[in-house]
């Protein structure tokens, strides 16, 4: 198997993806320990696109350590609060 998760190396060291605003195009910097970020031009709340492993992993707290966990824990919970009012409201 793994000597340690194949996944937490991009946690514990976060690296910067550009991601595109959907809303007026401005290229965003986002760290991959990130699960959102706001857009400096609009405003606009823009998500990462992938799921963390720290939703599932039953180590994850373990792994990338409790401060972090919670932290990832909390945007993910607020990621699913917005996406459930943004179908609420359409």
């Amino acid at each position: 198997m793994f000597d340690k998760c194949p996944g937490s190396g991009l946690i514990k060291t976060p690296t910067i993806k550009l991601k595109t605003c959907p809303q007026c195009g401005e290229r965003i910097e986002m760290f991959s320990n990130e699960l959102q970020t706001q857009c400096p031009k609009c405003g606009l709340a823009v998500f990462d696109d992938l799921a963390s492993c720290v939703q599932w992993c039953k180590w994850a707290e373990e792994c990338v350590g409790t401060e972090m966990y919670q932290k990832l824990k909390k945007q993910a919970a607020e990621k699913a609060q917005a996406e459930s009012s943004e179908a609420k409201n359409s």
